[in-house]
């Protein structure tokens, strides 16, 4: 498992780190596998944060999404044309792959679960004094519908806009909003909070 005592919040890459982002990525592409090394060294543990929370807290499947993330950007790594920050684009390919696997799990079965469904990290990055709080927080985002989930996640945590979210998850700009005042929602029942 993806070690992630690394805040995952820290600042993305500032413009010397993009120019070395692009440098990588370049290297990358032309087959250096140290290249890709540094690539995932410093971009995975925001990543993991992002695809850990779309998953439900379960870190097996963020896991698997973010080693598809990495495996899918080696691929596409000759293509990239840099019209974004490396960082952004990988952002978004997690993201991505995050959402096909709710996508692929939603078609697969109806939501039964498995033994590693109430699985938590041992210790939530960021955490402070209120790690209980913050716990029952995250327990309780697992338990969300997964596109009510998603919605969150994208808005709240990741800062999306809604018509992005409504173009990422294929739906409308007010389901968007409707999902996410249901997730809010269903948060406030679940923590005991006056809906």
């Amino acid at each position: 498992m993806l070690d992630t005592t690394v805040p995952p919040d820290a600042p993305a890459c500032d413009s010397s780190a993009d120019r070395d982002d692009a440098a990588l990525a370049r290297a990358a592409a032309a087959g250096s596998r140290s290249a890709y090394e540094t690539i995932y060294r410093r971009h995975a543990p925001r990543l993991y944060a992002v695809v850990w929370r779309l998953c439900g807290g379960n870190a097996a499947r963020a896991d698997d999404a973010l080693q598809e993330t990495f495996i899918a950007a080696w691929k596409a790594l000759p293509q990239f044309r840099f019209q974004s920050a490396l960082g952004t684009w990988l952002h978004r390919l997690a993201v991505n792959t995050a959402l096909m696997e709710l996508r692929r799990r939603a078609h697969s079965r109806d939501h039964e679960l498995d033994d590693a469904d109430g699985e938590l990290l041992a210790a939530i990055p960021g955490a402070s004094s209120c790690q209980a709080t913050q716990m029952d927080l995250e327990r309780a985002l697992e338990t969300l519908p997964p596109r009510a989930r998603a919605v969150l996640v994208l808005h709240d945590m990741e800062g999306w806009k809604h018509h992005e979210i409504a173009e990422e998850l294929q739906m409308a700009v007010g389901s968007s909003k409707a999902q996410l005042h249901r997730a809010r929602g269903l948060l406030r029942a679940r923590l005991g909070e006056p809906v």
